[in-house]
């Protein structure tokens, strides 16, 4: 892989360049964006391996602009920088097609691990098959569209990630922790309900109206993909 290239959607000036220049001294590139306007006019004219975004930002705000960019790329990691600490501001962030949730103040390490977490799963992701299927559920990588009987399913971006894991680790066991790291990146707060929620909304969406049901809970243990009962 090339110079990796990231954009920093912030308008705290000082953070904005202690931070690019954090991300430079470990060899990247880095951009800064002081507005939403001006963040949406980036991310459509170059091409960054992963955004930083904070929520509250001049003239379009970090969930709005997650949003814009996930109607155009399902691929970047976007990783929200912010103070807001509730669960709420956090499951809007992850509505919104956040990969990822940081709250400030940070340590610029854990930042990085993060950041490194998701570069290298991009780029493994690169390398493993174009399609996924269970039953008459099929999930195309490259498009991430997913279509069940022939029907499109519209996920949001970690909606669809969850399911890319379930589909990866077919007919196996997948704890909370598992999941927790996989598809919210390291260091999520297991406690959360955040897990259940998100299974629920991707049960609503493949499962509710089809059979055979594919999405299963074994209480105690976690959750498994499968078109059959194990």
């Amino acid at each position: 892989m090339g110079k990796i290239n990231i954009l920093i959607v912030e308008d705290e000036q000082r953070l904005a360049e202690i931070l690019k220049k954090q991300l430079e001294e470990s060899g990247f590139n880095a951009d800064i964006a002081s507005d939403g306007y001006l963040g949406k006019q980036l991310a459509e004219k170059n091409k960054y391996n992963l955004i930083i975004l904070d929520i509250s930002l001049p003239l379009i705000n970090g969930y709005d602009l997650c949003t814009e960019i996930r109607r155009t790329n399902n691929k970047i990691p976007i990783i929200m920088l912010t103070a807001f600490s509730a669960p709420e501001n956090k499951l809007a962030g992850f509505d919104a097609g956040a990969d990822d949730y940081v709250v400030k103040p940070f340590d610029f390490r854990e930042l990085l691990a993060r950041i490194n977490v998701f570069l290298r799963r991009s780029e493994t992701d690169m390398t493993v098959a174009e399609k996924l299927k269970i039953a008459d559920l099929e999930m195309d990588l490259k498009s991430k569209r997913v279509t069940r009987a022939n029907k499109k399913i519209d996920l949001t971006a970690k909606e669809s990630f969850l399911l890319e894991t379930f589909l990866k680790n077919r007919d196996k066991l997948l704890t909370r922790e598992f999941i927790t790291e996989k598809v919210w990146g390291i260091d999520f707060d297991p406690s959360t309900n955040i897990i259940d929620v998100y299974v629920n909304y991707l049960r609503k969406k493949i499962d509710k109206d089809f059979e055979p049901k594919l999405i299963h809970t074994k209480f105690g243990f976690g959750f498994y993909c499968s078109d059959k009962e194990l």
